[in-house]
């Protein structure tokens, strides 16, 4: 019987709601008329959970709401249905209250933008003018299919006077695309085309997974009207005609991605998610709970009748906490939160990440999505589109020149943890000068490997070495030694690091064989990928049967400056079920036949690599169809 990781590690990931932390943000989701809206989007979540709406949510309810929260920052988001319906004098007094308590440090309005007019920018601009502004909007009008009136007629039109709207006003405002199968295959040109707009400053690109809907939206009167007759027409027993696949999203973003950087649009727009998985790549928080530890426990919904729950995202009722009258304390809302069996299951989803390469990057994923999929028994299908995700802005992160790499399936993301150098400027300048001075090194050897010291008491660091070296060949390892030999001499590229392979030490893991490829630039790291897919490609099959060859990517810090260079990897690790003595006796073997096949000619195109190309998604539907 397995144990499940320790709660610290856990809350490393999922982080619970601590009473006494007056640091942590909590996120609000202010559902101003509950779900009521103007309009009748096929795909709505929140007019699913077919609850009675009509009420609006008061100044009172959001002093309540801030003084719950005491000195902690609370994030609000204004939504609905379509929070403007709640009307002029409901929403001043909102905004009113939210101004008036300090630790309400920022608010933002997601709107599906037909209301929006002169006299509310007015209304913003005398009681909130710091409110972000979000308009719905997937893509171009194709896109916005599923975006229609009750009458059945798409909106999109509307949405585009009021972004024009915005620009002559000098306002900002942020866009969230579902995406769709409307489309699919059209990344770089729904890029283009909402980031053409002046006024939109970020793009999100959300997914509709949801597979998992085989039931139409309940009608509130006998007469079904036009738009729930094309909803109930666009959901068959396979799921409905709007819904896309994990794989899919993975696609169309690192798609997007590629257009972003290629077009230059990343210098005026944010694009999500492409942006939270950069910046988790490099260290950094994201506002994304998708990608951060304040996850359910930290966002909040509040409807118009005083239910208070976690994120609007997951299945209500049961998401429900309590009710916003009922509580005096930020320690009662962690009872609430230690009494919701949702909760619990959402946080024994993130268990299996603690082990998982992949964890300081992904952050452990959107818990209502990743319930859906457990559900459902498809959760690898959701964390295998997230590292492919992250695969991919990796590659276009190292190699932005060559965007290509983000189609390549054999490069992974595998961070290590130390992975630190000196100097890493003054090691690539010396390597590449014959006449630079070389400081003698103290080689320390041992069972578990050579490690090359710089002389100082305690420090051993592998940065000072070259292949002019007079110490070169006594700081590799022997079984190692072929295959970096024929990558420095061969292929003329830069080694930071290498192993042999050692069996593993009590309480250590296995020591793989493995070389660290450091580029001298952005395009010889396109390169030096595409040669390591090619090569991975020869070596299957011609590998011993205990031993698989793996690529993983990278970042190695500088200990004097701070950056971060991408750098590329190659290991011999065990292939599953095989047994670690018949690994560590076909190691010598699988180094040198690595090495054989580096000597090997390689394809003429440099940044090709030798990963098929992405499979064209499927035509979206006709929306015609769809009505009939």
């Amino acid at each position: 019987m397995s144990t499940a990781p320790p709660s610290n590690e856990l809350d490393v990931l999922y982080a619970r709601l601590d009473p006494g932390d007056s640091t942590a943000a909590v996120s609000v989701i202010l559902k101003l008329r509950g779900e009521t809206c103007d309009i009748d989007c096929l795909y709505c979540f929140e007019k699913r959970k077919e609850a009675a709406g009509g009420r609006r949510i008061n100044a009172d309810q959001v002093h309540q709401l801030a003084a719950l929260f005491t000195d902690r920052p609370l994030a609000v988001e204004l939504h609905g249905g379509e929070p403007l319906t709640a009307g002029k004098d409901a929403v001043t007094d909102v905004l009113r209250a939210l101004a008036a308590n300090p630790n309400v440090i920022r608010v933002s309005l997601q709107t599906n933008g037909l209301l929006l007019d002169s006299a509310w920018l007015d209304l913003f601009d005398e009681h909130l003018p710091l409110l972000e502004i979000s308009i719905s909007l997937d893509g171009d009008a194709q896109g916005n299919s599923w975006r229609v009136g009750y009458n059945g007629v798409p909106v999109y039109p509307r949405i585009v006077e009021t972004l024009q709207l915005l620009e002559r006003r000098g306002r900002a405002a942020s866009v969230i695309c579902a995406v769709t199968p409307q489309i699919l295959g059209r990344a770089e040109e729904i890029v283009d085309h909402l980031a053409s707009f002046p006024a939109v400053m970020a793009i999100s690109f959300v997914p509709c997974f949801d597979g998992a809907v085989v039931v139409p939206t309940r009608a509130t009167s006998r007469r079904v009207g036009t738009s729930r007759a094309m909803q109930a027409a666009a959901i068959g027993s396979a799921g409905p005609a709007w819904a896309i696949t994990p794989a899919q999203y993975a696609d169309f973003i690192l798609a997007a991605a590629v257009q972003w950087v290629r077009a230059g649009w990343f210098r005026k727009v944010k694009l999500d998610p492409a942006v939270s998985v950069i910046r988790r790549l490099r260290g950094l928080r994201t506002g994304s709970c998708h990608y951060d530890d304040l996850k359910c426990d930290h966002v909040f919904t509040l409807y118009p009748d005083g239910r208070l729950g976690s994120c609007d995202e997951l299945p209500w009722p049961r998401a429900q906490l309590t009710r916003l009258p009922l509580l005096g304390s930020q320690q009662e809302v962690r009872h609430a939160q230690d009494r919701s069996r949702l909760l619990a299951d959402a946080r024994s989803l993130i268990a299996p990440c603690v082990s998982c390469d992949y964890r300081d990057t992904c952050g452990g994923g959107c818990m209502a999505v990743r319930l859906r999929y457990a559900h459902a028994d498809l959760g690898d299908a959701y964390c295998d589109h997230r590292m492919r995700l992250i695969d991919g802005i990796a590659a276009l992160l190292a190699q932005p020149e060559h965007p290509e790499g983000v189609w390549c399936t054999r490069l992974r993301w595998r961070p290590r943890h130390p992975n630190q150098m000196h100097d890493v400027a003054a090691f690539l300048s010396r390597w590449n000068d014959p006449l630079a001075p070389r400081q003698r090194a103290r080689l320390r050897t041992s069972a578990l490997g050579n490690i090359n010291t710089v002389g100082l008491p305690g420090v051993h660091e592998a940065d000072d070495l070259d292949p002019r070296h007079p110490q070169w060949r006594d700081g590799i390892e022997p079984g190692v030694f072929p295959l970096v030999r024929a990558l420095t001499e061969r292929w003329n590229y830069i080694t930071y690091d290498s192993c042999q392979g050692h069996a593993a030490a009590p309480g250590a893991p296995q020591r793989e064989l493995a070389v660290g490829v450091l580029p001298r630039n952005r395009t010889e790291a396109a390169e030096i990928a595409t040669r390591l897919c090619q090569l991975a490609a020869r070596a299957e099959g011609a590998l011993p049967p205990s031993c698989a060859l793996d690529l993983g990517r990278s970042l190695l810090t500088c200990g004097t400056s701070g950056n971060r260079y991408p750098v590329l990897d190659l290991r011999l690790v065990p292939a599953p079920g095989s047994h670690p003595d018949d690994y560590l006796a076909a190691l010598p073997t699988g180094g040198r036949l690595l090495a054989e096949l580096i000597d090997h000619p390689t394809s003429d195109d440099l940044f090709r690599c030798a990963c098929p190309p992405p499979v064209p998604s499927p035509h979206a539907l006709d929306p015609t169809e769809v009505r009939r």
